[in-house]
């Protein structure tokens, strides 16, 4: 791998993208961030001082982009959205790497294995799904990540651990393995892919595979007072509460509404999108964040 790489990043203003950015240039990688014109100051502003050379373009225009990608030999998506984000913009961005002549292209699959999730399942992965075909099709070597759950969310927004009442909730069975990564594993590892000639389609990564009652074992070791967990139903039930959580609160236009939360947590804990086999050891001396760590920083 080469210190000399040059690579366009697309969602750098995004809290992933920020530090795949950032990542990179601790690689020693030059990166030029394509942002849409107009976006605020504040927003690039973190870009800038880490050494990020952001250009202002319509990212929608094939032209611009392409321009922008001349000379450069890996572009990455971190962009974050729905249908016009993940099948628009990014196949914008896909157009403009082979028209450019770009070698590599990682796009935003920073997920669960949509390969395994049924579809019509679940509909970010289904989009995924989609501009994977469109991706498998273009004359440019491909590389998706995948990285489970972002283990973040331990800690915000995703109710797999109630530090209150002291449970882990569930579906399902127990002990079904669950993958989890922090955006900062997964962004340290997509620098190093970046960078790296020879990645083949697909990577997996997980910064740690646990289950409920590995969760709850851990918190219990932060915290040291005992968590226990919560089967609240099988996975049946939990899909008929994804029905009436779409049909109660659609959410258009959002990106994460309840009922796409959990339609992750049930391609989690019914294993249809487990990760494997790991390919954690690609690159030798990759620290990875443990669910203990995690949780201690709460």
């Amino acid at each position: 791998m080469s210190g000399s790489t040059e690579v366009v990043l697309a969602g750098g203003t995004g809290g992933l993208g920020l530090r795949i950015a950032r990542a990179l240039r601790q690689r020693g990688a030059g990166v030029k961030a394509v942002v849409r014109r107009g976006t605020a100051a504040d927003r690039v502003s973190a870009l800038r001082t880490s050494g990020v050379r952001v250009v202002e373009i319509d990212l929608d225009d094939l032209s611009q982009v392409t321009a922008a990608c001349v000379g450069t030999d890996c572009v990455v998506s971190a962009l974050n959205g729905l249908r016009p984000t993940i099948l628009g913009t990014q196949s914008v961005l896909l157009q403009a790497a082979v028209a450019a002549g770009v070698p590599r292209f990682i796009p935003s699959d920073f997920s669960l294995d949509f390969s395994r999730t049924p579809p019509g399942s679940n509909r970010n992965m289904d989009l995924r799904r989609e501009f994977a075909k469109t991706l498998d099709g273009a004359p440019i070597r491909a590389t998706s990540i995948l990285n489970g759950a972002f283990m973040d969310m331990l800690t915000g927004q995703a109710p797999f651990i109630l530090f209150g009442p002291r449970r882990v909730i569930h579906w399902g069975d127990v002990d079904e393995a669950v993958d989890f990564t922090t955006m900062d594993d997964v962004a340290a590892y997509t620098a190093a892919a970046a960078m790296d000639p020879t990645t083949p389609r697909w990577l997996r990564i997980a910064g740690e595979v646990t289950s409920p009652r590995g969760l709850a074992a851990a918190a219990s070791d932060v915290v040291g007072k005992p968590f226990r967990t919560f089967r609240v139903g099988g996975i049946g039930m939990l899909e008929a509460m994804i029905k009436l959580a779409r049909l109660v609160a659609p959410g258009k236009g959002e990106v994460f509404p309840p009922w796409q939360s959990m339609q992750y947590m049930r391609d989690m804990y019914s294993g249809d999108g487990k990760l494997g086999p790991l390919d954690n050891d690609r690159y030798p001396g990759m620290p990875w964040t443990g669910v203990r760590e995690v949780l201690a920083m709460r």
